[in-house]
């Protein structure tokens, strides 16, 4: 007879570290304990971290907002569920590790860098060595999916469109992830999972926001750029 083994887990805000700057205010960073077979594991939130990120945060009228410490609690909730519920038959501490750096991971988050990357080159080769360095260390404190759209008030029409045109060969599909994640999210919760987009349906609706709002553009070759983006991010996560 196989013997059963009970998974439990809990969040908690580590006392024993350096309390930290989350958004305006001071606290112990929020970690995860996970438990199987009276053996446990400790390691920090990754939306702890991910929304510590300057760029989640506005000031209007003097204040400052930022995602809640209880939202982010809740994210971490979701995301641990899901991850028991499809290994219970066969965890381990091992498999859980892997999975939830695997499912945890922000795609936008993923592929804002290497989008920011594109946009240094963009304006270096157009001649606009100084601008190109202003977006690609301002950039970090902003969402670059809000300063491309600034962008497109600023730039020459022909300049933008071209911009957002190479971008399609030349960079991650970040603008098509965000600005369909946009859509259902709320400020500062503005992230897209890889266990979201694994998610029934979520493909589907992708593909009608792609042909609505880039109707020009090959909806297949942009789902093919996030799968291969996908699995090398496996990859890594497994060795």
């Amino acid at each position: 007879m196989s013997k059963a083994y009970k998974v439990s887990y809990k969040l908690y805000y580590n006392d024993r570290l350096k309390e930290t700057f989350f958004q305006g205010k001071m606290t112990h960073p929020l970690y995860i304990q996970v438990t199987f077979d009276r053996k446990p594991i400790y390691f920090k939130s990754y939306y702890f971290d991910l929304f510590s990120k300057p760029r989640y945060v506005i000031f209007m009228g003097g204040k400052m907002y930022g995602p809640k410490l209880e939202d982010i609690e809740k994210m971490e909730t979701e995301l641990i569920e899901f991850i028991l519920d499809k290994n219970l038959a066969e965890f381990s501490l091992d498999i859980f590790k892997k999975e939830y750096a695997y499912y945890s991971k922000d795609l936008c988050d993923e592929m804002e860098e290497k989008f920011l990357e594109y946009l240094f080159l963009f304006f270096q080769d157009e001649g606009m060595a100084d601008l190109a360095t202003a977006i690609q260390q301002g950039a970090k404190l902003r969402i670059v999916y809000n300063v491309v759209r600034d962008m497109e008030k600023a730039l020459n029409p022909a300049l933008y469109k071209k911009l957002i045109e190479n971008s399609v060969y030349l960079a991650p599909p970040y603008l098509h992830l965000f600005g369909f994640m946009a859509q259902t999210k709320k400020w500062p919760m503005l992230s897209l999972s890889v266990m979201e987009w694994e998610k029934s349906g979520t493909k589907e609706a992708f593909e009608i926001y792609v042909q609505k709002h880039h109707p020009d553009q090959d909806w297949a070759e942009i789902l093919r750029n996030i799968e291969n983006w996908l699995q090398r991010l496996k990859k890594e996560i497994n060795g």
